[in-house]
């Protein structure tokens, strides 16, 4: 562990939520600096650097898993990354994979970390018996950007590497491509270069939300900082054009959305939310076997 990882341990009382998924770890170390996680409306009760580790998932997804009539997939990865620096000494992840692997459900993972290459063998297990799906998010073609805007974890290039690693396994994999930080990130060149790499690596579906981020309370503030130390003078240039709304498009964003549509369908890739998400959360029905 890095000597200024901090945690504390919990029992949680429960893990799963109504749509299977989960969270292991709360707040996060990887300093991306337009973290929607840090907002205020989730009542985090401690410092966002200072991680929550909830000690006794295994048991409890052990118990939920064993509790379900049917199997489904099993998410985790949507509030806290699940391969945060600790996980590599603590496992909790990894042995919350060996669990659903051993109850032959489906997983989907998203991060930002090439710590999950620790467990490409359990995920290739998990994705022969059942089903694994692998999400990874790039914001940025730009390596020495991606260093700025998401300083703490390996940058857009490591992330490619893992996931053609991935598809070499078999294992399908997802790219998340945003937020599209105005004036930052949201230009037609990155667009093409973070579709075109994804292609690339064998990748043939990509979320993207649109042309833009979103900022709340809490985050706002954050983001407004790090404006300020890496874009002096962006930030007066956000308060002008967008107050304290919540939704931030970029000003180019249906001539970006043109680009971005056009580059996926020349590649092939999948781009409609609504079908990527019934991919990443569908176990196929031959594959769902009764517990009883």
């Amino acid at each position: 562990m890095n000597g200024g990882d901090k945690m504390h341990f919990v029992r949680a009382k429960g893990l799963l939520s109504a749509k299977n998924g989960m969270n292991v770890y709360r707040g996060c170390l990887h300093g991306c600096i337009y973290c929607d996680a840090r907002s205020d409306c989730y009542n985090m009760p401690h410092a966002f650097e200072d991680i929550e580790v909830k000690e006794n998932a295994p048991e409890l997804l052990a118990a939920a898993l064993r509790s379900k009539r049917r199997r489904c997939m099993i998410g985790t990865g949507a509030m806290s990354d699940p391969y945060l620096p600790l996980e590599k000494e603590l496992e909790i992840t990894r042995r919350c994979l060996e669990i659903i692997g051993r109850e032959r459900f489906g997983v989907s993972v998203l991060t930002k970390s090439d710590l999950i290459m620790r467990d490409i063998d359990l995920l290739e297990s998990i994705n022969n018996t059942a089903k694994a799906v692998v999400q990874m998010t790039v914001t940025t073609a730009d390596e020495a950007l991606c260093r700025i805007v998401e300083p703490n974890v390996c940058t857009s290039a490591r992330r490619f590497e893992v996931m053609a690693q991935m598809q070499a396994r078999g294992i399908p994999t997802v790219l998340w491509f945003t937020p599209l930080l105005p004036y930052i990130n949201d230009t037609e060149d990155n667009l093409r270069g973070v579709v075109r790499t994804a292609a690339e690596t064998g990748c043939r579906r990509i979320i993207s939300f649109g042309m833009g981020m979103t900022l709340r309370s809490g985050d706002r503030e954050h983001y407004y900082a790090a404006l300020d130390r890496h874009f002096p003078g962006l930030k007066q240039r956000y308060i002008r054009e967008y107050g304290d709304a919540y939704e931030l498009p970029s000003p180019r964003s249906a001539a970006l959305w043109r680009v971005f549509t056009a580059e996926c369908e020349r590649a092939r890739i999948d781009y409609d939310m609504k079908s990527i998400f019934e991919f990443i959360n569908t176990l196929d029905e031959d594959e769902q076997l009764t517990l009883f």
